[in-house]
C-alpha cells in the first residue's frame, strides 16, 4: 500500500522520529484547516519542503489565535506560550507539537532566533496597541507580523540571491495588507483598526462609520485606496519569483495570484468587508492550482530532488 502524500513528504524531508512526525502532522492539519490558500500552494513544492511550510504556518497561526480568537482571546496565554516557544527553540525540544515542529524546521533551515523573537513581539503588540496613526507605523508592526515570515520562507523556497530578502518582506506586507482589508469587520469586533488613521482622515471616515456597517462613498474610496496600495506591493514583489529555485516558483506564483485575488473579491462584493469576510471561490482556486500542479511537476522533473543544505 502506498503511503499517503503527507507521509511521503515527511519521509522525503528525513523526518523519521515518531513524535516529531506526529508534531509535523499536527501542523499540517492546522494549515489545512485555517490556511487553505497557503496549504494549496504548499502542495506545489517538492515534498521535502512541505512539512517546513506547515510548521511555520502553524507557529504563526497558533500565536495569532491567542489574540485573534473572537470567542476566547487569551492574552496571558500568548505571553506564556511565547516564553515557552523561545526557551524550547533554544533547547531543541518541546512538549508542544507546534513549537517542536517549528524548532526542528528552524534548525534544519538555519533560521535565526531573532526572526521568531520579532514575530512574537509583534503578536504581543496586539495586546495593547489597537490603532496605527500612520502607514509608516503600521509597516513597523508588519515587519514582525509578516516581513519576518517572508524571510523564514526563503530557505524553503531556495533563494538564489540576497536580493530575494527585500522581495520576501514586500510580499509578506502584501499578504498582511490583504488580510487587513478583508478583515475590517472582524478586527472591529476585536477592538482593533489596522487601516491607518491618516488614511481614514484623508477620506473623511470615522470608526463610527466603519462600525455602522454601511459602505459609504468615503469608505469605498478608503478601501479602493488601500487595495491600490496593496496591489503595488504585489507588483513590487513579483520580481522575487525569479529569485527562488525554479521548483518553488509555481508555489509562489499560485500563492501570490490567489491571495491577490482576494482584493478582486472585495471589489466584486461592493467593498462590503464590514459585516462579513470575502474569499476566493473554491472553483477559482482549482482553476489556478491545477495548471500550477502540472508546472510544478515539470519543474521538479527537470531539476531533480533538491534540498537546503
Amino acid at each position: 500500500m502506498k503511503a499517503r502524500p503527507h507521509l511521503r513528504a515527511l519521509d522525503a524531508a528525513g523526518i523519521t522520529d515518531p513524535p516529531l512526525r506526529a508534531a509535523y502532522e499536527f501542523c499540517r492539519r492546522v494549515n489545512a484547516e485555517y490556511g487553505k490558500t497557503y496549504y494549496l500552494a504548499a502542495l506545489l513544492l517538492p515534498p521535502d519542503r512541505r512539512p517546513h511550510v506547515y510548521a511555520l504556518y502553524a507557529f504563526s497561526r497558533w500565536a495569532d489565535e491567542f489574540i485573534d480568537s473572537l470567542t476566547a482571546p487569551d492574552p496571558q496565554g500568548l505571553l506564556t506560550w511565547s516564553q515557552a516557544a523561545l526557551a524550547d527553540l533554544d533547547t531543541g525540544t518541546s512538549p508542544d507539537p507546534v513549537i517542536a515542529a517549528a524548532g526542528h524546521t528552524a534548525r534544519v533551515l538555519g533560521l535565526e532566533r531573532a526572526l521568531f523573537e520579532d514575530f512574537l513581539a509583534a503578536m504581543r503588540t496586539d495586546i495593547e496597541v489597537t490603532r496605527y496613526d500612520t502607514y509608516d507605523a503600521l509597516r513597523g508592526y508588519m515587519w514582525g507580523s509578516a516581513g519576518v515570515i517572508g524571510l523564514m520562507m526563503l530557505p524553503v523556497l531556495g533563494a538564489l540571491t540576497p536580493h530575494a530578502q527585500g522581495k520576501a518582506v514586500t510580499l509578506g506586507e502584501a499578504f498582511q495588507m490583504t488580510n487587513f482589508i478583508r478583515d475590517v469587520g472582524e478586527d472591529l469586533r476585536r477592538g482593533r483598526v489596522y487601516l491607518p488613521g491618516e488614511d481614514l482622515a484623508r477620506f473623511g471616515v470615522t470608526e463610527a462609520d466603519l462600525r455602522a456597517g454601511v459602505v459609504t462613498p468615503g469608505i469605498r474610496a478608503l478601501l479602493a485606496f488601500e487595495i491600490e496600495r496593496t496591489r503595488d506591493l504585489y507588483a513590487a514583489a513579483q520580481d522575487g519569483i525569479s529569485m527562488v529555485a525554479p521548483q518553488s516558483r509555481p508555489c509562489l506564483q499560485t500563492a501570490l495570484r490567489l491571495y491577490g485575488e482576494i482584493l478582486d473579491e472585495v471589489e466584486r462584493a461592493g467593498y462590503q468587508v464590514l459585516r462579513g469576510r470575502v474569499s476566493v471561490p473554491n472553483r477559482r482556486r482549482a482553476a489556478v492550482a491545477l495548471p500550477a500542479l502540472v508546472r510544478a511537476a515539470a519543474a521538479r522533473h527537470e531539476a531533480g530532488r533538491w534540498r537546503t543544505a
